[in-house]
């Protein structure tokens, strides 16, 4: 008899935010996947995609539930409801593209008004190290921003995947021991739920991007 699954300690909700093409949806698929995908095999995630990863932090088995956010302009209404019973937020840029970086204050303003829990961990990802060569923004304006912003910071590339599992762990470690947080149902914009409510409620589907 096959012995039973090691029982799950917990499930978080990890929402990836940020501008079209800094990576979002290619950080979600080397984690999961262990895949990274060229440019021209993906294409922008449209509305919001979801993946699921067991991760053990501590010993223990924990459920991350990855919403992967449209960066579009237009999907911004559609997108503002799937920050209900969120546990943990990655504002991602791409370290070679200076308007991405700049544009995070966009989407600080953004969690800002819709994710209303102030126990919600927070991490700034600097996504494409790969590309060093084209490098715009400093390892050092990024850190200082996340310190601004008391968030939790790395640089990764999904491409060679360096970073990214590092990222990821130092995120759901984060969760895990700020207990305020995942003991209790998490708040959203429009009042309290379980992240099994927020589950159930539906999400879109979308391409790596």
């Amino acid at each position: 008899m096959a012995a039973a699954a090691p029982e799950i300690a917990g499930s978080f909700k990890i929402l990836f935010v940020g501008d079209s093409n800094v990576g979002k949806s290619s950080i979600l698929l080397r984690f999961t996947d262990d895949v990274f995908l060229p440019p021209d095999e993906t294409s922008a995630t449209i509305g919001v995609d979801f993946k699921v990863k067991m991760h053990e932090v501590g010993g223990k088995r924990y459920k991350l539930l990855l919403w992967d956010t449209a960066g579009q302009e237009r999907f911004r209404t559609l997108t503002s409801s799937y920050y209900r019973g969120v546990h943990g937020v990655v504002l991602v840029y791409d370290v070679s593209s200076r308007e991405s970086f700049e544009h995070l204050d966009t989407w600080v303003e953004e969690v800002g008004t819709y994710c209303l829990d102030p126990d919600v961990v927070k991490m700034v990802v600097g996504n494409k190290i790969d590309k060093e060569s084209e490098r715009q923004v400093t390892r050092r304006e990024g850190a200082e921003y996340a310190r601004r912003l008391q968030a939790l910071f790395l640089e990764c590339s999904a491409k060679t995947r360096t970073g990214v599992q590092q990222a990821i762990e130092e995120l759901a470690s984060k969760i895990v021991d700020t207990p305020a947080l995942w003991r209790k149902p998490a708040s959203g914009a429009k009042g309290t739920v379980s992240i099994d409510e927020s589950v159930a409620s539906g999400f879109g589907g979308g391409c790596a991007c």
